[in-house]
């Protein structure tokens, strides 16, 4: 399969040529990881899996397009059952991983709880057929994913979080919204997103914030 480097040296050799979509990169990756049995990149799935939802990269549908063996769906549902008691764990959440949990039908109640029980109690687990550590994978967890996501919690509460989204999605159009929560979260922006952020959106958070805009939504709801 060609790596990014691949097609970076294509273009410098004046062939450029267009790599699949960051969806296709990333629900693809999710199932090589799956696929290899390490358990080195096991323990970093749920970070995966996290950014790809958050980021709106992946659903089950797309990942299922992936799987081609029904050992490798077992495996791969084994995979995103942890993820998920995880994530409860810790009390990592957002309207996406939310929204995606909702629709995940092959979550079976028992491994669910299997693995949340075994990782409340810091004790190994069996995976598919490895044994893993829960000690390791929360902190790997805690190491790649969780500053990002305590940080935002900091200033943000989970009920506030979903308030926030639900009045954004009111004013601002998707987009828009999702550039919003990436600075929000202290994610880097893209060249163009960061120009279209000063151009377009920055100027409707300065109108927002105007005091007198407040005062006459005030006495509109009053």
């Amino acid at each position: 399969m060609p790596t990014k480097d691949f097609y970076e040296r294509l273009n410098m050799l004046g062939y450029p040529m267009l790599e699949r979509s960051p969806q296709q990169a990333a629900n693809a990756t999710l199932i090589d990881v799956a696929k290899s049995q390490d358990i080195r990149l096991w323990e970093g799935f749920p970070v995966m899996l996290a950014n790809c939802i958050d980021k709106q990269w992946s659903n089950y549908t797309d990942i299922q397009r992936y799987i081609k063996s029904k050992k490798l769906a077992t495996r791969v549902d084994s995979l995103i059952t942890w993820s998920f008691a995880l994530y409860k764990l810790l009390n990592v959440s957002s309207p996406q991983i939310d929204e995606f949990q909702k629709w995940y039908k092959p979550q079976e109640k028992n491994d669910f709880n299997y693995f949340l029980k075994k990782m409340t109690n810091h004790e190994d687990f069996m995976l598919s057929d490895k044994k893993m550590s829960s000690e390791r994978t929360i902190n790997t967890f805690k190491s790649y994913f969780g500053e990002k996501q305590f940080r935002l919690t900091e200033f943000l509460s989970e009920k506030d979080s979903y308030d926030l989204q639900y009045a954004l999605s009111k004013i601002f159009p998707s987009g828009q919204k999702n550039l919003i929560m990436k600075k929000l979260r202290g994610e880097k922006l893209t060249k163009i997103e960061q120009e279209y952020f000063s151009r377009v959106v920055k100027k409707k958070i300065v109108a927002l914030a105007n005091p007198e805009l407040h005062k006459l939504a005030q006495k509109l709801l009053s």
